[in-house]
């Protein structure tokens, strides 16, 4: 398991399994809903039926695929946050020199304080460790708070 200090405890990353589904999706919906509103969208176009079904669907794919990754930060003992990463999903980028960190969520009541910072470091390593030149990731233009994170 890889561990990281966090300022208030530790935090604890080590891959997802489908035992951690369900927080997983949780955890998503509240991130997606603190920072899609405060992007300026209506909690009925974050939160639906039938996304929360396609949530489900992608979380259970990438955790069981032998191609990407799929890792929880744990701080005591509750899911704090959950990184994404593989080959990238454009055609133009090689997999052979690239990777993608496809998405990093944390508990919103948790930003600020680390848990990101930890996750982000794992996909860095992630890099390094398979000799990969160029980690690429998309960022809604409206959230403000990633595209400050990643700069």
């Amino acid at each position: 398991m890889a561990r990281s200090e966090w300022r208030e405890g530790l935090v604890e990353v080590r891959q997802a399994g489908l035992g951690d589904l369900s927080g997983i999706v949780e955890l998503h919906s509240r991130a997606r809903v603190a920072y899609y509103g405060a992007g300026g969208l209506p909690i009925g176009e974050i939160l639906t039926p039938e996304l929360a079904r396609e949530q489900r669907e992608g979380w259970a794919a990438a955790i069981t695929s032998a191609r990407k990754r799929v890792r929880v930060a744990v701080v005591d003992g509750a899911l704090a946050g959950v990184l994404a990463m593989g080959p990238p999903h454009s055609s133009g980028l090689d997999p052979r020199t690239t990777a993608q960190l496809y998405q990093i969520h944390v508990d919103p009541e948790l930003w600020g304080r680390g848990v990101g910072g930890a996750l982000h470091a794992l996909f860095v390593r992630y890099l390094a460790d398979e000799g990969l030149a160029l980690g690429v990731l998309e960022v809604w233009e409206r959230n403000a708070r990633a595209r400050a994170f990643y700069t």
